[in-house]
């Protein structure tokens, strides 16, 4: 399977900030930026595996930085940085801009892992990753250890599940 760009996965979306996507601190609400990331890092996972169906695996972190107000235009800009044999790390970062007086600022940062599936919903290998901007090789050189800590992260999940109750509260 012949390895690809990373800018061949890249998605650009970006839109105005909408007063019904305003907490009561008249900022941009962490689930609507939540939902903005996952929306795109879909689109990148599917653009690199060139295949029908690509889900979540994880979300490692979503940093928000700075916060986005209702006069700032929000763009979200994500591509797969590191690969496995059938999962993807996609980089999304988020740049806020003042529309009045044109102040950029990255306002966060998250690390989401896909993995993409076949006709019959089972893992399929996905290419792998050939990085050529500053930006690009840093992410995939730094990809491997970020691969590692999710492997160590999902054995620790898979131990505390093992301890959560199923109970419901009231049928203590």
């Amino acid at each position: 399977m012949e390895a690809k760009k990373a800018s061949e996965s890249r998605i650009v979306n970006t839109a105005q900030v909408l007063s019904c996507d305003l907490n009561n601190y008249n900022t941009l609400f962490g689930g609507v930026l939540m939902k903005k990331l996952d929306d795109a890092a879909t689109l990148s996972a599917r653009r690199h595996s060139r295949v029908k169906e690509c889900v979540t695996a994880s979300t490692d972190s979503i940093d928000f930085l700075h916060p986005i107000h209702q006069t700032d235009s929000v763009c979200v800009e994500s591509f797969v940085t590191y690969t496995g044999k059938t999962s993807m790390e996609i980089f999304c970062k988020v740049v806020a801009e003042d529309i009045i007086t044109g102040e950029r600022r990255v306002a966060a940062t998250a690390f989401l892992t896909f993995v993409a599936l076949d006709e019959n919903k089972q893992p399929i290998q996905v290419p792998s990753i050939l990085p050529e901007s500053e930006e690009e090789k840093f992410l995939y050189e730094t990809g491997k250890e970020r691969a590692e800590m999710r492997r160590i992260r999902r054995k620790k999940s898979r131990e505390l599940a093992e301890y959560i109750s199923l109970k419901k509260p009231w049928d203590q």
